[in-house]
């Protein structure tokens, strides 16, 4: 099974070039992020055709994500059980009977000095709280989607940039990095341990991709169980690359 994860920043915006990509039929499972649209005006009928069941938790004019996938979704599960969250960034599933999959678009909290920030740090704190039950599990558990952190230093094209920011924010990265001390892989880097790899590039300052400006901001975790299923993780450019892009790269998982 191939699973992409994408920040769209807008599915009607940029629903030609993620059409682009349901028609090519490349992926099996898709999850989205920043749908921008509100659960009841999410435009089914551009997609329908595709041959994907979609379950959406979406929201007006900001946040929202979607699963879209070629097998089956089930046990759906909106907005993280533990977290009263006015937004919708949370979206749980269980693809194929066999894989369940958190669809996660994380708070960014702007600046360490934002009154966002702590609102991201809460939302960290009771996501870890919640993640905690599937580390061990039998099940096979995978979370992906942009988690607006930059893990470590070479996550980030130009650290200096970054101090007071947010997704670089010392405390974002300490909660991050706890995930992964107690056992879940963050499949990318495990499978390129020297690499640099960025999945956000800014649409301000040029030709950022060509300058490779950019961040890694989105992710796939997975526990022991499904960590053992990995084939591959590579990032996708062609989503940022198309002719009215995202400003995200797609990353892709290959399980068995």
């Amino acid at each position: 099974m191939k699973i992409l994860t994408l920040n769209i920043n807008s599915i009607r915006a940029h629903a030609e070039s993620f059409i682009k990509i349901l028609r090519s039929g490349e992926y099996d499972t898709i999850l989205v992020q920043e749908l921008k649209v509100e659960t009841a005006g999410f435009p089914h009928n551009l997609f329908d055709e595709y041959g994907y069941n979609i379950k959406v938790f979406g929201q007006k004019s900001w946040n929202g994500v979607a699963t879209f996938s070629k097998y089956s979704i089930e046990d759906a599960t909106t907005g993280m059980p533990n977290y009263a969250d006015p937004s919708a960034r949370f979206l749980e599933c269980v693809i194929d009977g066999r894989i369940r999959i958190i669809n996660v678009y994380m708070p960014n909290g702007d600046t360490v000095d934002s009154p966002k920030f702590p609102y991201k740090m809460e939302w960290l704190h009771a996501f870890t709280d919640y993640i905690a039950q599937y580390q061990n599990s039998p099940e096979a558990v995978i979370i992906g989607g942009d988690f607006n952190i930059a893990l470590q230093d070479r996550d980030v094209w130009k650290p200096a940039n970054y101090v007071g920011i947010a997704i670089a924010a010392p405390a974002a990265r300490t909660v991050m990095q706890s995930w992964l001390d107690s056992g879940w892989t963050d499949v990318w880097r495990a499978l390129h341990p020297d690499d640099i790899g960025y999945t956000w590039y800014g649409y301000r300052g040029g030709d950022t991709v060509g300058k490779n400006q950019g961040l890694r901001l989105d992710y796939f975790l997975a526990n022991n169980t499904a960590m053992q299923m990995v084939h591959a993780c590579e990032i996708d450019s062609a989503p940022r690359m198309a002719p009215k892009p995202t400003d995200h790269c797609g990353l892709m998982l290959d399980i068995k």
